[in-house]
């Protein structure tokens, strides 16, 4: 059975969506007002809240306000979580794969002889 974890599935949530995705990536370049992140998505102001307070609840951005203006800045270590559970899953295919390439060249050296 596979270990629930729920920061990881927020953080998998958060980033599964395109918006979100690029959101993120244009605050890995500095911190960013709302407004700025919201002109290339083309979306309104309510819409792109939401994705924000995803991000945020996901632990990806924080965000201050001061005055009018809310910027948002990214958590770089929030990806840790998700860093790591993709090095478990590709250490432990990379030993299937090796396994399975053991297996194969053993079968194919009984075959020749």
């Amino acid at each position: 059975m596979t270990k629930y974890e729920p920061d990881l599935s927020r953080l998998f949530h958060a980033l599964a969506d395109p918006t979100r995705r690029a959101m993120v990536t244009r605050l890995a370049r500095g911190p960013a007002p709302v407004s700025d992140l919201a002109e290339p998505t083309g979306l309104r102001l309510p819409t792109v809240l939401r994705h924000l307070a995803v991000l945020e609840e996901a632990g990806l951005i924080t965000s201050a306000k001061d005055g009018r203006v809310r910027t948002c800045a990214i958590v770089p270590e929030s990806l840790a979580p998700a860093r790591s559970w993709i090095d478990e899953q590709r250490a432990l295919w990379e030993d299937r794969f090796d396994r399975l390439d053991a297996y194969v060249t053993q079968a194919m050296r009984e075959t020749e002889t």
